[in-house]
């Protein structure tokens, strides 16, 4: 049946049937819109490396990455690595989302720049949710309409999946997301690795493959599409942007204490970057098996491999541990979804005093709508490729304001529009979106929105008045107040938008700041004045061994390459 052994088909119901089991177990912790989106920040550092895992990878990026891989070469991987420099801030950033207290990147924007950003945010968080929803969606029937020879078309597989992390994650919020994230997380482990072995075999041994293809097949730096120009850019686009994707408010903060949050976040990812690994050495390998792979069908490559190198049993797990990547992040991006859309404009703008009952309803059937844009998107988008580039670019153009507003006291909102205008007018500029556009290449509009973006905040921000004092004053106690400390926030009036599960207690005559919790982004601009060692050790340690964490990544990535060589 759709070209599926009776074994593979057992594999994935059983897969299906106990995720929707959880999704109903988890129906009645859910009591608030604080439970539905955030969990009440209940998690601790196994779920949230497990959430941060599962919410970040899907199917749609080793389809990506293959598929370059078996065109240009290991340089390919450079479609998800581009967040490789950009994962040791995560340290620093996590904690940022926690001592907020926020829901949403949403109340993020509203609170330090003005209602009306909060709502041009939320505007661009659905699109993300929805344009990314649709990438993944695409990426994943895709794959499965190669490895079933088209018996399960793109579109049907669309459907049937959506139709399934719907059921679960409209019952249980992000409690049954962060649940599944772990378990997935494992099927995602196996989806990256379980195929190399075969891949080899079927070659004759990494010698033959090795000699069978160009010496550029094999090097991190294509000659092409995938330049050192392009990873330069791409990475520094990624770490502006990065911060501003809308589900990382729960995946970064929805942890029971900062250390939850820093470890998940943080290690989450590094677990991915080394799975990115093996989808690029699949893509190289099927480069080699099947030399009919053309730059037009390239998004194939992943689905071959699985069609004609897995046993029976086997084709089928590999097609849930798919389906458990795109599901894993689709029920975290439709509960983002709903909590933007509920917080950001129904509570505010429509009904702002209803009950907390009415409003998990709202965010339930406004998770569905998300849901229904993004298949839409993953219908009509072209190609996996096309779409993050899309994500790319207007990630970027939100982060100049984010880390502008941490940084910089003196940020104001007529600096986000500025920037916003600017870089938005820079890149229809030098893009390819009409006759009279540039035509540059990605790099080359990155290098020109940026710089454009930022010089524009700062002018803006110069020339026009400051945020009110009384609204900088609560950010800022926020950010400069670790969980566990919230006795001092109610003390100092400052309202606490979800306190959660915190777990920090107070256990010496310092303070927390004084004992390593002190955040260098938030203090960067007074570091020369504030900077003690044991202060911010905390940020400081973290970084150091995340960096060290990149560099040995990289060290087995190269290593891997030369095998067989």
């Amino acid at each position: 049946m759709f070209g599926l052994s009776l074994l593979d088909l057992i594999v994935i119901a059983a897969y299906f049937i106990g995720l929707t089991i959880i999704g109903a177990m988890t129906y009645k912790s859910v009591k608030s819109t604080g439970d539905y989106f955030m969990g009440n920040r209940r998690f601790g550092k196994l779920l949230m490396i497990g959430h941060a895992l599962g919410a970040g990878t899907h199917t749609d990026q080793p389809v990506a990455v293959a598929g370059a891989c078996s065109q240009i070469g290991l340089a390919g991987i450079w479609y998800q690595w581009l967040w490789m420099f950009t994962t040791p801030f995560y340290w620093l950033i996590a904690p940022i989302y926690r001592r907020l207290r926020y829901i949403t990147l949403g109340d993020f924007f509203e609170k330090r720049y003005g209602r009306n950003l909060g709502a041009i945010y939320a505007v661009m968080g659905l699109m993300f949710f929805a344009l990314n929803t649709g990438i993944m969606l695409k990426g994943t029937g895709t794959t499965i309409d190669a490895i079933t020879l088209g018996a399960l078309p793109t579109d049907a597989v669309v459907i049937v999946m959506t139709v399934l992390f719907v059921l679960y994650s409209v019952l249980g919020g992000l409690v049954a997301a962060v649940i599944t994230d772990l378990i997935q997380g494992m099927f995602i482990l196996i989806l990256s690795f379980l195929m190399i072995p075969f891949a080899i075999s079927a070659a004759g041994g990494l010698a033959a493959i090795h000699q069978g293809l160009p010496e550029h097949m094999f090097s991190f730096i294509a000659p092409k599409e995938v330049t050192l120009f392009f990873i330069t850019m791409v990475i520094v686009n990624g770490l502006v942007g990065i911060v501003v994707q809308p589900h990382h408010m729960a995946v970064g903060g929805s942890g029971k204490t900062e250390m939850s949050c820093r470890t998940g976040w943080t290690y989450g990812n590094f677990l991915k970057r080394v799975a990115t690994l093996g989808w690029a050495f699949i893509g190289v390998f099927a480069a080699f098996l099947y030399p009919s792979l053309t730059e037009a069908n390239r998004e194939m490559a992943f689905g071959m491999a699985v069609m004609n190198l897995l046993p029976q049993g086997l084709v089928g797990l590999m097609i849930a541990s798919m389906a458990a990547a795109v599901m894993s992040t689709c029920d975290a991006f439709m509960v983002g979804g709903a909590a933007l859309f509920t917080r950001n404009f129904y509570r505010k703008y429509h009904k702002p005093k209803e009950s907390e009952q009415h409003y998990l309803m709202v965010a339930r059937l406004s998770s569905v709508v998300v849901v229904i844009g993004g298949v839409l998107f993953g219908l009509f988008i072209p190609n996996v490729v096309a779409g993050l580039k899309i994500m790319w670019k207007f990630t970027a153009f939100f982060g100049i304001g984010f880390w502008m507003a941490v940084i910089w006291r003196r940020a104001n909102r007529y600096g986000v529009y500025a920037s916003l205008l600017v870089s938005f007018g820079a890149m229809l500029y030098t893009g390819d979106y009409f006759a009279w556009s540039l035509n540059w290449s990605l790099p080359a509009q990155i290098a020109v929105y940026l710089p454009a973006g930022v010089i524009a905040f700062i002018i803006a921000t110069l020339l026009t008045q400051s945020e009110p004092e009384e609204a900088l004053n609560d950010f800022y106690t926020l950010l400069r107040t670790p969980v566990g400390e919230e006795h001092k926030l109610k003390a100092a009036g400052v309202e606490i938008i979800l306190e959660g599960e915190s777990s920090t207690k107070e256990d010496s005559s310092e303070s927390l700041l004084e004992r390593g919790h002190s955040l260098i982004l938030v203090d960067l601009l007074q570091l020369k004045k504030k900077f003690k060692f044991k202060h911010y050790k905390i940020d400081i340690a973290g970084f150091g061994y995340a960096v060290l964490l990149v560099l040995i990544i990289l060290f087995l990535g190269f290593y891997a390459a030369g095998i067989g060589a």
